[in-house]
C-alpha cells in the first residue's frame, strides 16, 4: 500500500469476544479489517472509549493503541453512529448514557471540519439520511456495505479473512452432525416482515432456534427464542445446523446490503437461503438457495435434508464458498487503499 498513513479509527463496539448484551455485529469483521489494514502498513490509533478493556476486561492495549483526546492523523475514520433516544442523546453522566454520538460529533468537528482531514464515513447500517450534508461535503467520503448504494457512495463490504474462505473444507463441513435443520441469528431491529414471510411458517414445522434481541415475541409463542448468545456460540450455532434464512431490513435489501451472517453461517458449513426480494440475490448465493416464500424454504431444507453428508452438499457448500468472494479482505482493503490515495472523492 505505500507510504503509511495514520489513521484515526472511531467504532462504538469490540475488538475481541465484549459482552453477550450488545448488538455489535462489527466483532465478526472489524478486527479482520483492523488487522488487514495494520498488516498493508497502515497505523491505526481507535479514537472512541476502549470497550473491550472496560466492559469486557479483555486488554488487548499490548496490541493496539486507543487514545481519546485529539491525536495527529491522517485520515479519519468513522463506522457512522446515530441519535438512539434515550442512549445518545441524553446529557453525559445520566445512567444508561453512552457517548458515542457525542464522540463522533468532536472528532467531525476538529478533523474533518476544521482541519479538513480526509474522512472515510462508513455508514454500515444505512442511517445517514440522503441529504445530509457531509455526503456533499470536500474531504468525506461516504462508504455503505452494499451492491448498490446510495448514489455518491462507494461500496465498502463486511470484509472476512481470504484466509479463512480458502481454508474451509467442503468434504469437513458437510461430515459435521446437524442436528438442528433451521437456525436464525440476529436481532429483531426492522426484520418483523421477513421473518413472517419466510422464516416463522417454517420453523413452526421444523426443529429450530432463534437467537438474539427479539423484544416483542408475543406474536410467535410456539417459536424457540433463546436470547441474546455470547459472541463464540455463534460459530457453534450455526456448525450444528442445515440451514439459516439471510432476513434484512427493508432498507437493506433494496440496496444490496448483506450482513455478517451470510459468511458467518456459510464458513461454519450452514447453508444460507436469501429472499428473493434481496437486489442482486444472485450475487451472495447460487440460484438454487433463493427462495420466494416460506414454502420454498420448506423445500429447500427438505432437499438439503436429503442431500445432507453427500457429495452434492459439499458442491453446494463449494458453491457458497465461491459467493464469499465479494467479501474478500483483499477485496475491500483495495477499496481502502484508493481512498486513501484519493481523497477527494469524485461526486455523482
Amino acid at each position: 500500500m505505500g507510504d503509511q498513513v495514520k489513521i484515526g479509527y472511531s467504532f462504538w463496539g469490540f475488538l475481541g469476544t465484549g459482552i453477550t448484551d450488545t448488538p455489535d455485529g462489527g466483532r465478526s469483521h472489524r478486527r479482520t479489517l483492523v488487522d488487514g489494514l495494520r498488516a498493508a502498513g497502515r497505523d491505526i490509533v481507535f479514537l472512541q472509549p476502549n470497550r473491550d478493556l472496560c466492559e469486557a476486561g479483555d486488554d488487548l492495549t499490548g496490541h493496539y493503541r486507543w487514545d481519546v483526546g485529539l491525536p495527529d492523523i491522517d485520515a479519519l475514520f468513522l463506522e457512522w453512529r446515530w441519535p438512539i433516544p434515550s442512549r445518545n442523546t441524553t446529557v453525559c453522566g445520566r445512567p444508561g448514557h453512552t457517548c458515542d454520538l457525542h464522540r463522533q460529533a468532536e472528532l467531525l468537528d476538529h478533523y474533518t471540519h476544521q482541519l479538513g482531514t480526509p474522512t472515510i464515513l462508513w455508514d454500515k447500517d444505512r442511517r445517514l439520511p440522503a441529504a445530509d450534508p457531509l455526503r456533499r461535503t470536500r474531504n468525506v467520503t461516504v462508504c455503505e456495505p452494499a451492491l448498490y448504494p446510495t448514489p455518491g457512495a462507494v461500496p465498502l463490504l463486511f470484509p472476512v479473512a481470504d484466509t479463512a474462505i480458502d481454508a474451509a473444507d467442503p468434504t469437513t463441513l458437510v461430515a459435521l452432525p446437524r442436528r438442528t435443520p433451521l437456525v436464525y441469528i440476529g436481532n429483531q431491529y426492522d426484520r418483523d416482515h421477513p421473518f413472517d414471510t419466510y422464516f416463522a411458517p417454517t420453523a413452526a414445522q421444523l426443529p429450530h432456534l432463534i437467537a438474539g434481541k427479539w423484544a416483542d415475541t408475543r406474536r410467535w409463542p410456539n417459536l424457540n427464542f433463546i436470547g441474546r448468545v455470547p459472541f463464540p456460540r455463534v460459530s457453534a450455532i450455526y456448525a450444528d445446523a442445515l440451514a439459516t434464512v439471510l432476513l434484512l431490513p427493508a432498507r437493506y435489501a433494496a440496496a444490496g446490503q448483506m450482513t455478517q451472517r451470510i459468511f458467518e453461517a456459510v464458513l461454519a458449513g450452514c447453508v444460507p437461503l436469501l429472499p428473493a426480494d434481496v437486489r442482486g440475490a444472485n450475487a451472495f448465493v447460487p440460484s438454487s438457495l433463493i427462495v420466494g416464500d416460506a414454502a420454498d424454504v420448506r423445500h429447500r431444507i427438505g432437499w438439503l435434508t436429503e442431500i445432507a453428508g453427500t457429495g452434492d452438499h459439499a458442491s453446494l457448500i463449494t458453491e457458497c464458498l465461491r459467493h464469499l468472494d465479494p467479501f474478500r479482505l483483499s477485496t475491500q482493503l483495495e477499496v481502502l487503499d484508493y481512498l486513501l490515495r484519493h481523497p477527494e472523492p469524485v461526486r455523482s
